[in-house]
């Protein structure tokens, strides 16, 4: 099979669709799918390294809406050429003059069901391709059974056209770090030596939560006499709540915001945390509280959507107000035998989750999108 992976709309930071592409594209070279990747100039070099064909293509623009008028008009074009089995559109949009065995991959549904989460452009935008591709697409690969569920309900989307596929987490890199490792990390954001934390990691936009989260680690800490620090890593969003409820943090507690961490500190930030508390309003799948199972911590987080689907009985839930983060939260600070029972417990779970399964869902919806295809003519 010879597949066409146009990554073209995917940011050299390793985001969360970046870092999907990232593990993904390894997994199907192993598997013996033939990869040829249309990426931008900053991600080739990643590609080409997984084993991927990097096709050079200079026009590809960096910015959006050129990108997209050049998915409309060159990538077409460049795909004739190429005539792969199938084209895999790997971010909501995809090429609408493409004719051949087409794979979308839908990542979220709740831009129908919670527009309010994203920003006024994103909602509607991500809408409108959302639409296009259930309807154009051979199959829709989606990363959790709970967005399969949304897109049933919302757009009466065929299960036919749907194909499961979890995300997987690389334990060569996410497993239970080293003293070291944490020591080092906890000098790069700000932690004092021995000083207990709560980690939370993604993007501070509104459906993370994290204004409830502040307010549950709070009420939960500022009557202890060592009262652990709130570590908010990830980049900046558009929560509008935060700043103010951030800035309302009493003298006696720390909260540190580092920002955007590289990948190699995720682990020990991960890993060396007494709880990761990530009370989410809802995911399309939820990959730090795989991540966080991985590396041996205690996770905290809600049952919203996917996310019992990750963490199933090996994490500890809460509902997503302040009230009940606070009393969760401290039902985990005050019992280190469960905390411990619930980093055996994630580790198990975690250990579900590979990539290589992800990627064998992938190809068979390639297969499905190329019977499909087959079926039309």
């Amino acid at each position: 099979m010879r597949l066409l992976l146009d990554a073209t709309a995917i940011p050299a930071d390793l985001g969360g669709v970046g870092r999907y592409l990232d593990s993904l594209v390894p997994a199907l070279v192993a598997a013996g799918v033939t990869v040829s990747v249309l990426a931008q100039p900053a991600a080739a070099a990643r590609f080409a390294e997984h084993g991927a064909d990097v096709l050079p293509d200079a026009a590809v623009p960096a910015r959006r809406p050129a990108r997209l008028a050049w998915e409309q008009y060159r990538l077409p074009g460049l795909a004739r050429r190429i005539a792969p089995d199938v084209l895999h559109s790997p971010h909501y949009t995809q090429p609408l003059r493409w004719r051949g065995p087409l794979v979308v991959t839908v990542h979220d549904a709740t831009f129908f069901s919670n527009p309010e989460w994203h920003t006024r452009l994103k909602a509607p935008f991500f809408r409108t391709a959302t639409r296009l591709a259930v309807r154009r697409a051979d199959v829709c690969v989606v990363a959790s059974q709970a967005t399969a569920d949304q897109l049933y309900d919302r757009l009466g989307t065929s299960p036919d056209r749907l194909q499961v596929a979890h995300l997987g987490v690389d334990t060569a890199l996410f497993r239970p770090p080293s003293p070291d490792a944490v020591a080092e990390v906890r000098a790069a954001v700000g932690l004092r030596p021995g000083e207990d934390y709560i980690a939370f990691l993604g993007t501070l936009e509104p459906r993370k939560n994290v204004p409830a989260l502040i307010r549950g680690w709070q009420a939960a800490s500022q009557q202890r006499s060592a009262p652990p620090a709130l570590v908010l890593a990830g980049g900046a969003g558009w929560d509008t709540e935060l700043q103010a409820v951030a800035a309302a943090v009493p003298a006696g507690l720390r909260l540190l915001r580092p920002g955007y961490l590289p990948l190699a500190q995720l682990p020990a930030l991960l890993g060396g945390a007494t709880v990761v508390a990530y009370p989410s309003l809802g995911e399309g799948f939820g990959l730090p509280v795989l991540e966080g199972m991985a590396c041996g911590a205690p996770v905290l987080t809600t049952r919203r959507l996917s996310l019992p689907e990750v963490g199933g009985n090996a994490v500890a839930y809460c509902e997503p107000d302040a009230d009940s983060i606070a009393a969760e939260l401290a039902r985990l600070l005050d019992d280190p035998q469960r905390r411990a029972e619930l980093g055996r417990a994630g580790l198990a779970r975690a250990a579900q989750f590979s990539w290589a399964a992800s990627a064998a869902a992938h190809i068979e919806a390639y297969r499905r999108a190329m019977r499909r295809a087959a079926a039309r003519t």
